[in-house]
């Protein structure tokens, strides 16, 4: 992948290892465009986000004491429908951040052809920190503060990192109340018993399953005689583990934050406690190895998966990667380096905004319940991310194919013809 700057004279610089996930977005959105006989006037205004929220939410800790904490809402691009993106609890959230991922939102919906554009926001906190109660009431503010700029035609938040579909719940009780009516619509990932979907939780590490079962095929290797590390044991890497051992796949790792357990025979991913069921669980599994983190994804496998948090294959570690074939399960998980290298070894890298969508695309069918008031049934759920996992799938192999390009590059290339011609055919209000 060439290194294109993300200033806007063009002038070309080194890819850091620190680069943000803005930085990174950036110049997979400029590479991509390089591919494309596009206005570049359109790939200038997507480098940008449309708005970012700025707030404070002073809450009253159970000790007695008011705490401020500062969100944030970016909303990166609606050319093709609502914002749609995660909201996360974490003591590093940034404006930032916030934009990048948002951007990386405007990219997956567009790649798997949903009819939403990107966004993400947050609250610089460690919701360890705090009780439920705490957590609620932080919720509640951070709702009434950016209450007029989301709503189910507007900005669809999700849970994302330090949330879940409690969360969820709780900033839909919110919205509604204010609004003096019930709107499901205003978020997704909720429990079903108020609106959410069946399949939500496992939808992301459904999708990473199902590209990785594909790309295994495309590369004529056998499910049966494939060997997989699963870097990453929480919803995403567990359900991406257990479908593929289903499928017959070798899954010889997984790992935790603490470390992960080997096994050329194969792990019984199903007595594995998931981060959900049992945190931190994993090293008390019975194995024959131990490994930490870093070595897992150098482990000699056909397929290894990062599906635990960012930047964790970097210029460092790249040379030293022994797998066949890398499908990005967690966010932004390979470096602008660590890219480059991978594609001169010629190792196929599926991205995160295809193999991860299934999280934004059973959100989409949320949407569509809540909108219709008809809940689905979870195997009709399943079904219809099958589909459109498929779907996405053929559209970037075909790029893929087609083009001398990376895997990487193919997708973005599907998703970045789509906002494009969205935003000639809309034109630019003078």
């Amino acid at each position: 992948m060439a290194s294109i700057s993300t200033t806007p004279d063009e002038t070309p610089e080194e890819p850091t290892e620190e680069e943000s996930a803005l930085e990174t977005a950036r110049r997979q959105l400029q590479h991509a465009a390089g591919h494309l006989d596009i206005d570049q006037h359109i790939v200038e205004r997507l480098k940008h986000p449309k708005k970012v929220h700025e707030v404070t939410v002073p809450i009253e800790r159970e000790n007695g004491d008011v705490e401020v904490y500062t969100g944030y809402r970016a909303q990166h691009d609606s050319v093709r429908g609502p914002f749609k993106g995660g909201l996360r609890y974490h003591p590093e959230v940034t404006r930032e951040e916030c934009v990048g991922l948002g951007m990386w939102m405007t990219w997956k919906c567009a790649v798997m052809d949903i009819p939403f554009g990107g966004a993400k926001g947050g609250i610089a906190v460690n919701p360890k920190d705090l009780t439920a109660d705490e957590k609620e009431q932080l919720t509640r503010r951070f709702t009434d503060e950016i209450r007029s700029v989301i709503g189910p035609t507007k900005d669809i938040p999700a849970p994302d990192m330090g949330t879940d579909p409690q969360t969820m719940a709780w900033l839909m009780d919110a919205y509604s109340m204010q609004e003096g009516e019930t709107i499901p619509g205003v978020v997704t990932g909720k429990p079903p018993i108020v609106g959410g979907s069946k399949g939500r939780d496992g939808a992301p590490g459904r999708s990473v399953a199902i590209i990785t079962r594909e790309v295994i095929d495309y590369y004529d290797k056998d499910i049966k005689e494939t060997d997989v590390a699963i870097q990453g044991y929480g919803s995403v890497g567990s359900n991406a583990a257990h479908l593929l051992d289903d499928w017959g796949a070798n899954v010889v790792a997984v790992s935790d934050v603490n470390g992960g357990v080997y096994d050329t025979n194969g792990l019984d991913t199903h007595a594995i406690p998931s981060h959900h069921e049992e945190p931190e669980a994993v090293m008390g599994h019975e194995a024959p190895e131990t490994v930490s983190n870093e070595e897992l994804l150098e482990l000699d496998v056909d397929v290894v998966i990062p599906a635990a948090i960012g930047n964790v294959l970097t210029a460092d570690n790249a040379n030293d990667v022994a797998a066949d074939i890398i499908i990005e399960g967690a966010n932004g998980p390979t470096t602008t380096a660590a890219s480059e290298i991978f594609a001169e070894l010629d190792i196929p890298v599926i991205p995160d905004i295809l193999a991860n969508a299934g999280g934004v695309t059973v959100s989409y069918f949320e949407w569509l319940q809540d909108i219709n008031r008809r809940s689905w049934s979870l195997e009709r759920v399943n079904d219809e991310l099958e589909t459109e996992m498929l779907a996405a799938w053929s559209d970037v192999r075909e790029e893929f194919d087609t083009r001398d390009v990376t895997w990487r590059d193919a997708a973005y290339i599907v998703a970045l013809s789509r906002i494009a011609e969205a935003h000639e055919t809309r034109g630019l209000w003078p």
